[in-house]
């Protein structure tokens, strides 16, 4: 069923908001319903017991003021109030005086802001409970003394000032109840973010093996830990390794076979052309023997990828030049342009010979190279520019793909097979980046290196 386009808006809003990481999502998962529930029974403990019980409260100090004005009303002399507010005194704990020729004050005095939500009710309740006891205007005030609430009654010939505990009015032991809430909340979250941070570790530890071994970096430190299913895809993830490992084994040890097996009988070839007559003939087939020799090369250096190199920290300056330094002898201009502290963690030969693919096939395109390496937001990026006729946008993926030849103008090298892209990103992805190629600034090819670092 197809959502309306606000609850679209709605869940797309939601989602980038939404915490992205696993530890975060977990610990939502876990403390919201808690925090929930916690804000939920809170609510229901002062709605359904909080102020039931400061309304009974409020009711029962209502009556014994209502008791103490019918008092002074049936006998207002002076002997007979010192005796009503004694027997308040002793018996109810209330502070009784009279005021002869005060009135109430004009208006009823505010709480501060910051506490008017939680003395709202009190007042609420407090009013309720005077207006249905006392015939007589009355005043009162829950917030100028800290530990009384002030009420005052109009009498004949003044104000009778009452003052009352404030338990006499409403139930003071609310606030503990929210304490313990929030310090249970607050503990479950602790122990929750210990627990979840523990289980969310494993996870981190198997993904940044996994990377690590991705970009050729081997973990020998690497156990299983965390819960039943972590340790079971950290387990099938050491499996893998092994079983990958032993096959670029096994593959580098039957390229290395591969090779001398088909070196051997070109060498003979060579030899059997040096010791012949000299002639248009024997040229031709120098020429055929130097070109299947290179078109060997090129096809062993595809099949090998790897290699089994370990990862080193490698600066790229030099490593950069040296590679130049082939494309001048080529015939091309090359600049460099590399900070001597750029450091990368890589295969220094499988990155060099990636390097020399973009570089020679640059300078066999045009005749002016630049390459850059620079640091930045995502890792280290080498870039190399050439002017030379360059390729048309369309083409871009195309010619990263194995034995992919394009147009005539990027197709003058006759050595190639077609592989010089397709090792260079092959390498670059085993490093953990990638390559992608656009529009240089000098009008040809523009091929960029991404690299973590």
């Amino acid at each position: 069923m197809k959502l309306p386009s606000s609850s679209r808006v709605l869940m797309r809003w939601l989602k980038r908001r939404l915490p992205s990481t696993l530890f975060g999502r977990s610990l939502l998962i876990i403390v919201l319903p808690v925090a929930l529930m916690q804000i939920a029974v809170t609510y229901v403990f002062f709605d359904a017991h909080w102020q039931t019980v400061t309304s009974r409260l409020s009711e029962g100090l209502a009556g014994d003021i209502a008791w103490a004005v019918e008092s002074y009303r049936e006998d207002p002399t002076p002997e007979s109030f010192a005796k009503l507010s004694q027997r308040a005194e002793e018996s109810m704990g209330l502070s009784i005086a009279l005021q002869p020729g005060r009135s109430l004050p004009a208006r009823r005095r505010d709480p501060p802001a910051a506490l008017s939500p939680f003395f709202a009710p009190i007042d609420r309740s407090l009013d309720r409970a005077l207006s249905e006891r006392i015939d007589a205007p009355y005043w009162f005030d829950t917030t100028r003394y800290p530990a009384y609430v002030d009420i005052r009654v109009a009498v004949r010939g003044g104000v009778m000032r009452v003052l009352a505990p404030r338990d006499r009015a409403f139930a003071t032991q609310g606030h503990i109840f929210v304490l313990w809430m929030t310090v249970a909340t607050v503990l479950l979250t602790a122990i929750a973010i210990l627990f979840i941070r523990n289980q969310v570790r494993a996870i981190e530890r198997l993904a940044n093996a996994a990377e690590a071994f991705g970009r050729g970096a081997d973990v020998p430190a690497y156990k299983p830990q965390g819960a039943r299913e972590v340790r079971r895809a950290a387990t099938a993830f050491l499996h893998m390794r092994g079983r990958i490992q032993r096959h670029i084994e096994q593959r580098t040890a039957l390229l290395a076979s591969v090779s001398h097996d088909l070196r051997t009988p070109l060498t003979r070839l060579k030899l059997a052309l040096a010791l012949s007559e000299p002639t248009a003939r024997t040229a031709e087939m120098k020429r055929d023997l130097v070109e299947m020799e290179h078109m060997i090369d090129e096809y062993l250096a595809f099949a090998r990828g790897e290699g089994g190199e370990a990862a080193e920290a490698a600066p790229l300056q030099p490593l950069i030049e040296a590679v130049s330094e082939g494309a001048r002898r080529a015939g091309a201009q090359v600049t460099v342009d590399v900070a001597p502290e750029l450091v990368v963690t890589a295969r220094p030969n499988a990155l060099k010979r990636a390097l020399s693919n973009l570089v020679m096939n640059a300078a066999s395109h045009g005749e002016q190279v630049e390459v850059t390496a620079r640091r930045g937001p995502g890792g280290i990026e080498i870039i190399v520019d050439d002017n030379g006729p360059g390729i048309p946008e369309d083409q871009y993926e195309e010619a990263f793909k194995a034995f992919a030849r394009l147009d005539a103008s990027r197709n003058q090298n006759t050595k190639g097979v077609g592989l010089g892209l397709a090792i260079a990103r092959d390498v670059a992805r085993g490093h953990g980046g990638d390559i992608v190629l656009g529009r240089s600034p000098l009008g040809g090819l523009r091929a960029t290196v991404r690299l973590p670092g």
